[in-house]
């Protein structure tokens, strides 16, 4: 990929990166329409020309953050937060969380420490249960 100065950067929500047919046009006015086979992914570079590439960024979304210094800890969010079916991202020391007030009353609840942030959420992909 090409240095920031070089490239188009075309910034969607986090929904657009659920679609497999995409239709958008760049700031700079060149349309793209395409299907795709797998998922893009924040930073996915589209098109290349000459002179720069295409590329599509998640747009930053107001979210959680919860230290988790131990398992013990993570599991306990993970499985409080997932009984009220919000999706999280796990990282190596914290959880992210949508922003969200059922979220805050069980923060507020629980006395748990968290940070209001602005940032790419990246949940875990939902797996279906085995048949």
């Amino acid at each position: 990929m090409r240095p920031v100065a070089e490239q188009v950067q075309l910034v969607v929500e986090r929904a657009m990166f659920l679609k497999r047919r995409w239709r958008i046009e760049a700031p700079d006015g060149t349309e793209f329409g395409f299907d795709l086979e797998t998922r893009l992914n924040h930073g996915c570079v589209i098109h290349q020309i000459d002179t720069h590439d295409y590329v599509v960024l998640q747009q930053p979304e107001l979210i959680y953050e919860i230290e988790t210094p131990t398992p013990e800890f993570a599991a306990l969010v993970g499985w409080k937060v997932g009984n009220l079916h919000f999706p999280i991202q796990v990282l190596s020391d914290r959880i992210r969380i949508l922003h969200d007030s059922a979220i805050t009353q069980l923060f507020e609840r629980e006395k748990w420490k968290v940070v209001e942030a602005t940032a790419i959420f990246n949940p875990m992909r939902v797996v279906p249960h085995a048949s």
